[in-house]
């Protein structure tokens, strides 16, 4: 309670911090009379996390480091009393970071970011269908990646992009973990750029890893117009998409005519994926016999998901499903599988959350 008392703030602030003193001396006295009660626990540690937050960190960072110390020691105890606690973890998690935080670009912080991605991940473990998890989870893998070594770093921004993925892939208009994945891949293809040393699968360079997070950042402004952060984030990489377009790229796929061909007359194509959708694009040379091309309208999408049809030829495979009928499209590798993924299904959502003309406008303005 002593730390409770030592905030200093303004009068509104200071009303709420009355009665978050009386909720703790409340929970305490539930815990001495019964010990092992887990939600007085855990109750205790919101309120000492609120606490915090009310806590100016430029000011006072001791006062604020030392309640969120102690709201983790709380969590800590009612997750010992009841494992299956997933709230309890999730903000522990927050907690913790909130602390590292505090600590800069320190070892003390690096230990820190190491503790809250654990907790997340055993939130996550608790919990699976929890996208604000996941994309926390990833944003302290991005923030750890910052202070360990080089050699270390690459693994865990691999995490990360993963764990934004997944978060995506759980709803797929979270545009807050659709900008983080792109912020990731930015700050990768630069390392890259840098180094010259690929990174993911050791074949994406630092070209693609641009044009991938040009496509994120693109999406989350397409499905939040008025957010100055990605209205920013936009300006920055728009001359990384390829114009007009929102993503190219090479696809194997059967005959137009015949999509049950033999393995042996799959072919590579060119694709193009706009607003409006996806279209195969014939090389020049061979547009003399004006062949036949795949189109899908976005507006004609059921469903995209990844295939596993054995009976498909080798790689990763992708099948579309629409009103007219299946479609399916072997990637190159199973990175360029997931960006292809994403990326038809980001475009599917902004037209389903009716922003397709704002997407139109960021590649054809």
């Amino acid at each position: 309670m002593a730390l409770i008392d030592t905030i200093i703030s303004s009068d509104d602030v200071r009303s709420r911090q009355r009665m978050l003193k009386f909720a703790a001396k409340r929970y305490a006295s539930a815990i001495e009379s019964n010990p092992d009660d887990y939600d007085a626990l855990y109750n205790w540690a919101l309120v000492l996390q609120e606490c915090a937050d009310n806590v100016n960190s430029s000011a006072n960072s001791h006062t604020k480091d030392a309640l969120l110390e102690e709201a983790c020691k709380k969590y800590d105890e009612a997750t010992q009393l009841n494992p299956a606690l997933h709230d309890a973890y999730y903000n522990w998690a927050i907690a913790i970071a909130d602390r590292a935080k505090l600590h800069g670009r320190t070892k003390e912080a690096e230990a820190l970011w190491k503790q809250a991605t654990k907790s997340y991940e055993k939130a996550v473990q608790l919990n699976w269908n929890s996208p604000q998890a996941l994309n926390n989870w990833g944003l302290a893998l991005q923030e750890l990646s910052a202070i360990v070594t080089a050699r270390e770093k690459q693994t865990i921004v691999k995490t990360a992009i993963s764990k934004f993925r997944a978060a995506i892939r759980l709803q797929f208009d979270f545009h807050r973990a659709i900008y983080n994945l792109g912020t990731v891949l930015y700050g990768l293809a630069e390392d890259t750029s840098r180094t010259g040393v690929l990174v993911i699968g050791n074949e994406i360079s630092s070209n693609e890893l641009y044009s991938q997070s040009a496509i994120y950042v693109a999406a989350a402004h397409a499905l939040k117009p008025n957010y100055s952060v990605y209205t920013s984030a936009l300006k920055l990489v728009r001359s990384m998409l390829p114009l007009p377009y929102l993503k190219v790229g090479y696809l194997t796929v059967p005959p137009v005519e015949n999509p049950v061909a033999p393995h042996c007359d799959w072919k590579r194509f060119k694709f193009v994926l706009n607003h409006e959708g996806l279209e195969q694009i014939h090389d020049d040379e061979e547009k003399t016999n004006d062949r036949p091309a795949i189109r899908v309208d976005i507006q004609d999408i059921v469903s995209v998901k990844v295939c596993s049809d054995l009976t498909l030829p080798p790689g990763p495979s992708i099948i579309i499903d629409t009103i007219n009928g299946q479609i399916f499209l072997i990637a190159d590798s199973w990175e360029y599988l997931d960006s292809w993924l994403d990326a038809l299904r980001l475009v599917y959502t902004i037209f389903a959350r009716g922003k397709t003309d704002v997407l139109a406008g960021i590649i054809t303005g």
